[in-house]
């Protein structure tokens, strides 16, 4: 690698100062600089191109390892189950199998499970936090009188119109 001291690049700059003239020197200086500059930032994306590249590959050769670990999780998932599955299956046929024999040849018969029924009720409906057994038993009003209505529930016992 070149190595530049303050003694190589005095002697550069005094060179520099008497072959281009103290007139150009400094446009020539500028110059000298953006295009140094252009080369710094090009090496810079050079190398940054390479970095992401290394990661990139390094990226590609984790996610193989992640999805070799997978699949071996999954396999080794699937032969257990696969396991306990085949022994359910034959403890379930023994047991049918006994429950079967054991009653003297008739099965008893299981009731059917109850059929589901729809609970009718309109969920758009907004409804409030209090129970409905609470309201009645403290005589919370829970739907609209007309005037007349209230005026006949609240007229006392004797008084007719």
């Amino acid at each position: 690698m070149i190595d530049f001291g303050f003694d190589k690049l005095a002697l550069i700059g005094a060179v520099a100062l008497i072959v281009i003239g103290p007139e150009k020197l400094p446009r020539v200086a500028r110059t000298v600089g953006h295009l140094l500059g252009k080369a710094q930032r090009y090496v810079a994306d050079v190398k940054a191109e390479v970095n992401r590249s290394i990661e990139l590959d390094e990226l590609k050769k984790m996610k193989t390892q992640f999805e070799d670990a997978a699949r071996d999780v999954e396999s080794s998932v699937r032969k257990e189950v696969d396991q306990v599955s085949s022994a359910f299956q034959k403890d379930w046929s023994e047991a049918s199998a006994a429950f079967e024999g054991g009653s003297g040849g008739e099965a008893a018969l299981a009731p059917p499970p109850p059929e589901y029924r729809h609970p009718k009720k309109n969920w758009r409906l907004k409804r409030g936090a209090t129970p409905q057994w609470y309201k009645q038993r403290h005589g919370v009003r829970t739907k609209a009188l007309s005037g007349a209505a209230r005026v006949a529930r609240y007229r006392p016992p004797g008084v007719r119109p």
